[in-house]
């Protein structure tokens, strides 16, 4: 249940808030009293400022490419010229893709390791100097189940987000003394645009994939995995620091 007091109007930014888990987040921290900066690089962006604000919520856009450090800075700035300095990030932009490795371009191995772990190094890197400044803040990362353990025709991806656990968990420890909180969701099938329209590489087994997916084939709503990062995010939470908590029908039990 939103609780329209539990942020209290901090300031909170939220990557990949055009769709799926970012919009969903992007609209739970709004109804629990954020002021929420979407980012993305969709124009349906926009149309998630236009749910917050229209539920009531106080919200703005800006378009991101997390890839480029440029344009995290200037969208940094523009969140921060906005609703004042950075308290909340939720790092939840990311890419899926499989293919078989050698097979794979390196195109395609550079565009998901940029998007899924160099994106939230640098949304971390340009955010973490107002948290220092203002005492403190939190960050919560969006990992992967597929980060957890190896997978078959991912090897890009389960590199990608096993490389977001150990980069939350490194950001935990060395910022523990000055306040600042890093966690990550490890989230298995959601149902959302990005899973409903990956597309496989002929001849894949997909004996070999079963592993990623829950007994019965279970998949959360948005909804779900955008709850727990509002809790991690929230006061509630204060004790967790460098966790990365499995949402996933018990696929990493």
């Amino acid at each position: 249940m939103a609780d329209g007091t539990r942020f209290d109007g901090r300031a909170a930014i939220v990557t990949g808030a055009a769709s799926g888990i970012g919009r969903a987040t992007a609209m739970r921290l709004a109804a629990d009293g954020a002021k929420v900066a979407c980012l993305d690089m969709a124009d349906a962006v926009e149309e998630t400022v236009a749910l917050i604000t229209e539920a009531g919520g106080t919200a703005v856009a800006a378009k991101v490419d997390v890839r480029s450090g440029d344009s995290v800075r200037a969208a940094v700035d523009a969140a921060e010229s906005a609703h004042g300095p950075t308290a909340i990030l939720c790092n939840v932009a990311g890419v899926l893709r499989f293919a078989h490795t050698h097979e794979m371009e390196v195109a395609e191995w550079d565009l998901l390791l940029d998007v899924n772990l160099k994106g939230p190094f640098l949304m971390c890197r340009a955010v973490i100097p107002s948290m220092l400044a203002e005492g403190g803040g939190v960050i919560t990362n969006v990992a992967s189940s597929a980060g957890m353990f190896g997978q078959a025709f991912m090897v890009h991806y389960c590199a990608s987000k096993g490389g977001v656990v150990l980069l939350t968990k490194s950001l935990a420890w060395e910022y523990l003394k000055r306040n600042i909180r890093v966690n990550a969701i490890s989230p298995g099938g959601v149902e959302t645009a990005m899973t409903g329209s990956v597309s496989f590489p002929e001849g894949i087994d997909f004996g070999l994939i079963a592993k990623t997916m829950a007994v019965d084939n279970k998949m959360m709503k948005p909804t779900e995995p955008a709850a727990l990062i509002a809790y991690l995010s929230s006061d509630e939470a204060a004790a967790i620091n460098g966790a990365v908590i499995p949402i996933d029908h018990a696929i990493t039990a």
